[in-house]
């Protein structure tokens, strides 16, 4: 029997505001790639069978007019719509100006993921060996667990070597499985080290092969209902505190805490490079760059 494709929901609602425009609409090269493009290329040749768009109204044309050619044909692909006002009626406040985070963007995904999904970040490179792993993960996961997976990277491949950067220290318990996620917020490499900042100012090695993560997650579709019912006591409790934001954490947390399923943690050797600031391009540009020069991608991605 043909196993069923795992889906790729990439979120892009983001309004870019440190960046100071749509960064998952912003091309590095002559050819006029996206991050987004590098995914989803590499999404079908792991074995993805479709891609969900989480992205606002306000840009869908945007969106249309860089996907919908070139995907035609290639790989099934839905839009969905994360809005300030995509929240159940009574807890809508007007005076909030961005959406609930990952956890909110994730639900919204609901109506058209009835398969295996991995989400992730649309101005993230990620790479093929992730893909890879995650498809065929998604593709023995059960349909009707609330088993997930996290693509985890070695610290090492995703440290910028122009300032510090924040990630989630993985800490798995005695059979691999995750335990926790440690928000390192502060890492900086300085003379070939890596140290992160404590709270109260001092510094503290850490590793390169600590495993992190990247918002790289895979999930059955059980999870919706779940998540519904955790964001729906959030929203109870933050409804007025227009910067709570529900995270895809918090939501995984709860599936440790309760029992509900395992979370497999499984590294990549791929390396992952980002873009938040506008700084951050002249990177990205080079890594691509440098990957085309070495056959890894195809100078036009969808010729």
């Amino acid at each position: 029997m043909e196993l069923t494709k795992p889906t790729l929901v990439i979120m892009a609602a983001g309004m870019g505001n440190r960046y100071g425009s749509l960064k998952q609409l912003d091309t590095f090269n002559k050819e006029g790639d996206t991050l987004i493009d590098f995914s989803v290329y590499d999404a079908l040749r792991a074995g993805f069978g479709k891609i969900v768009f989480i992205i606002r109204k306000s840009f869908e044309k945007d969106f249309e007019q860089r996907f919908d050619n070139k995907l035609f044909g290639k790989i099934k692909v839905n839009y969905v719509y994360q809005e300030l006002n995509t929240v159940p009626t009574e807890f809508y406040n007007q005076e909030r100006v961005k959406p609930w985070g990952t956890g909110h963007a994730l639900l919204m995904a609901k109506d058209v993921v009835k398969e295996n999904f991995a989400i992730i970040n649309s101005d993230d490179f990620y790479g093929f060996e992730s893909f890879k792993i995650m498809a065929e993960a998604l593709q023995k996961n059960d349909l009707n667990s609330f088993d997930a997976i996290l693509i985890a990277y070695p610290l090492k491949n995703t440290i910028s070597e122009h300032g510090y950067v924040s990630r989630g220290q993985c800490e798995l318990d005695s059979k691999g499985f995750l335990r926790s996620i440690i928000e390192r917020t502060h890492i900086l490499k300085d003379g070939g080290v890596l140290n992160y900042k404590n709270e109260d100012g001092s510094l503290t090695q850490i590793d390169g092969d600590t495993l992190v993560s990247m918002n790289f997650w895979g999930f059955t579709p059980k999870l919706f209902e779940f998540a519904e019912t955790l964001f729906l006591n959030f929203m109870k409790l933050h409804q007025l505190n227009l910067n709570a934001e529900f995270y895809i954490p918090f939501i995984v947390n709860e599936i440790i805490k309760t029992n509900l399923g395992k979370i497999d943690v499984l590294k990549t050797n791929s390396k992952w490079f980002g873009v938040t600031y506008k700084k951050d391009k002249e990177v990205v540009e080079l890594e691509i760059s440098k990957l085309k020069n070495k056959n890894v991608y195809p100078v036009n991605l969808w010729s």
